[in-house]
C-alpha cells in the first residue's frame, strides 16, 4: 500500500474518531480498521503491519491533539477551530503532526499531501485554506 493511501486512512480514522467521545477511539480505530479494505482502495492488501502503523499514528495524533490544536489556533488567525469544517481541522490535525512530531516526513511533502486530502475530502476552498493555514507552521 502507498503512503499516501496509508495517509488517507488514518485521516479516515481520524475523522471518526472526531464523532465520539475520547475513551470511545480506541474502539472507532478497530471497527475502521475490520471494515478495510473495501472496493474504494487501490490496494486490496492491508498488511498487519500497515494496520499497527496507522493504528499507532493515530492515536500519536490524538495523545498530542491538545498541542496540535493549540498550534493550529495560533497559525489560523482569524478562525477558531470550532468555525473549522471538521474536514478541514482533521486534515490540518494529521498534517501538523506530519510536520512537527514525524522527522520522516519532508514539510512539503506533508503539505502537498493535506493539500490532496482536502482536494478529494474538503469543500471547494479547502485545499487553499488548509495550504495557508501549514505554510504559517513551516
Amino acid at each position: 500500500m502507498t503512503r499516501r493511501a496509508l495517509r488517507e486512512h488514518c485521516f479516515k480514522m481520524l475523522f471518526s474518531t472526531d464523532f465520539c467521545a475520547p475513551a470511545e477511539a480506541d474502539g472507532q480505530i478497530d471497527a475502521y480498521l475490520c471494515e478495510v479494505p473495501d472496493e474504494e482502495d487501490e490496494s486490496p492488501e492491508f498488511s498487519e503491519e500497515e494496520r499497527k502503523i496507522c493504528r499507532e499514528r493515530v492515536k500519536a495524533v490524538l495523545d498530542k491533539r491538545e498541542e496540535i490544536d493549540g498550534i493550529l489556533q495560533q497559525a489560523s488567525s482569524g478562525w477558531s477551530l470550532r468555525q473549522m469544517g471538521r474536514v478541514e481541522l482533521t486534515i490540518l490535525r494529521l498534517a501538523c503532526f506530519e510536520l512537527r512530531f514525524d522527522e520522516n516526513i519532508p514539510e512539503k511533502v506533508a503539505i502537498n499531501e493535506a493539500v490532496e486530502l482536502a482536494k478529494k475530502f474538503g469543500g471547494e476552498e479547502a485545499p487553499s485554506f488548509v495550504n495557508g493555514v501549514l505554510a504559517k507552521l513551516v
